[in-house]
């Protein structure tokens, strides 16, 4: 992965997950609590999540072939996608059928003491891993509020990371309430509820990961920034006199295709013309440095017909 930013923040979430996941297991097994337990599956599908997002990363790196001549950019959309759909299915539905289970046939949490102390020891870990992920998203957020960043994010590795310490924070917190009102209680139902929240937290997170990554696997333009960038590089005045049109793609999160039809002055030769071309695809890339793949067609510009204010009276 180019951004060493992103698999900072992988490989600490997949540190932090993998203990995490096996003191919940171990709570688990002593307390019975149902939160545990989905907590433990939560964790467990983060820390698979998180190799998806690595092994996604790898995957991206390699060379373009005949059969895929734009390279392999996009893996990491499709598999920051698996990762939404992993946690839809193996961290949220799980978590709901629990909390249903327990719900309906509750049962009192043996040596409380596990659950609570496993619980506190996840917020920290999970609290490191997530201030880790904030810290390097500021690098590349900018003047961005989070929401925009999460939306406008074409490198899909930190929103996910982001979004799974988010809602494994809450998660944990919900499983302390749950917990905790079970003990208070003496009823277990407390317990289910608590599972029954987590499911839906983490099915919510799901729906806005996978909503964002299909954009991306959909292809989208360069942003705004990029594309106001591109448009002062083609145009340099004299062979090169104006855009006609231009179509921006992200091939992958730091790999753009520029493609764009360019005004040049009639009488140019073509050797002058192909000049003109090189110097603006020098340009271009430049001003951003990501845009790999450029496209420039040359033309004449020719003024759009426009309708007579006033159409001529019928006979």
């Amino acid at each position: 992965m180019s951004a060493s930013g992103g698999t900072k923040a992988i490989v600490a979430a997949l540190a932090a997950n993998l203990a995490i996941a096996a003191a919940k297991f171990v709570a688990f097994i002593f307390s019975g609590s149902s939160s545990m337990l989905a907590e433990s599956v939560h964790s467990v599908a983060d820390s698979g999540n998180q190799g998806l997002l690595l092994l996604g990363g790898k995957k991206a790196q390699r060379e373009a072939t005949p059969q895929h001549p734009f390279g392999y950019g996009r893996e990491r959309y499709i598999y920051a996608f698996l990762v939404s759909i992993v946690l839809f299915s193996v961290g949220g539905m799980f978590a709901i059928y629990e909390g249903y289970e327990k719900i309906k046939h509750p049962h009192p949490i043996e040596a409380w003491y596990w659950p609570v102390g496993v619980l506190v020891f996840a917020i920290v870990a999970e609290s490191f891993s997530f201030r880790t992920a904030i810290k390097e998203s500021n690098e590349l957020r900018g003047s961005l509020s989070w929401k925009e960043f999460i939306r406008r994010a074409k490198a899909p590795e930190l929103p996910v990371v982001l979004l799974e310490d988010f809602g494994a924070l809450i998660g944990l917190v919900l499983a302390l309430g749950g917990v905790g009102l079970a003990l208070l209680t003496g009823n277990g139902v407390w317990d289910g509820i608590g599972t029954l929240c987590i499911g839906a937290l983490l099915i919510l997170i799901a729906i806005v990961l996978a909503a964002e990554t299909k954009s991306l696997l959909l292809g989208e333009a360069a942003g705004t920034e990029e594309v106001e960038k591109i448009k002062a590089a083609v145009v340099d005045g004299e062979t090169v006199t104006g855009l006609i049109h231009m179509r921006t793609l992200h091939l992958g999160p730091e790999e753009l295709l520029v493609a764009a039809k360019v005004a040049v002055q009639h009488d140019d030769t073509a050797t002058q013309v192909a000049r003109a071309i090189d110097a603006a695809e020098a340009r271009i890339r430049e001003a951003v440095p990501i845009a790999r793949v450029i496209y420039l067609e040359p033309d004449i510009y020719r003024e759009p017909a426009t309708k007579p204010d006033t159409e001529p009276a019928g006979n």
